[in-house]
């Protein structure tokens, strides 16, 4: 950047440095190269604390990088809620189709349960729906929200039981940062 007359006059010497001081702050900044990532449960609405943090953090550590992503259920929580709707759809077809339908899966009289579900149809068919939709919300919720820190976990919602606070994170977060990192030859980190 170079200084030119009309500088000098508009603001002076002492403004054309300060400007030079804040360009080079923001590069050189503590978080510059380190990375903070937030896993977090996006069934459970926990997306805009997600983002409150991400934004408090690239504030304070200028020059980080901050990835939000989702924390999946467990394996089998996440087949559970794929099979779900189909027992929904499965239930409300047998409802809809009437007894037509049981003689043409080799089943001659309709089970006695069917009874009780067709004689409120409209019951039946929303309890079916409203049922298999909390079970499939309930299914792949995980609860999480995992702060990492250069791959080292940092906060952990699961293990604690309750959400960081801002001032808690940042400070966990620069306990992290200031922590000195050697690469060795092979590229490997070392904390």
């Amino acid at each position: 950047m170079e200084s030119t007359a009309s500088d000098v006059r508009i603001g002076g010497i002492d403004d054309i440095l300060r400007r030079r001081t804040v360009v080079v702050k923001a590069v050189e900044g503590i978080g510059y190269g380190n990375t903070v990532n937030i896993k977090f449960c996006a069934s459970c609405s926990y997306r805009g604390t997600a983002v409150t943090m991400k934004k408090m953090l690239e504030t304070q550590f200028h020059g980080i990088d901050v990835i939000l992503e989702n924390y999946p259920p467990p394996m089998p929580k996440r087949l559970l809620a794929k099979v779900v709707p189909a027992v929904q759809i499965g239930v409300i077809g047998i409802i809809v189709a009437g007894e037509q339908i049981f003689p043409m899966v080799g089943i001659m009289r309709p089970p006695p349960w069917y009874y009780s579900l067709r004689s409120n149809r409209f019951g039946s068919i929303a309890s079916t729906w409203l049922l298999g939709n909390f079970l499939q919300s309930f299914l792949q919720s995980s609860g999480a929200f995992e702060v990492y820190c250069n791959d080292q976990l940092v906060f952990s919602k699961r293990q604690e039981g309750r959400f960081p606070g801002e001032i808690e994170l940042k400070d966990l977060v620069a306990k992290k940062l200031a922590t000195p990192r050697v690469v060795d030859g092979l590229g490997e980190m070392w904390s």
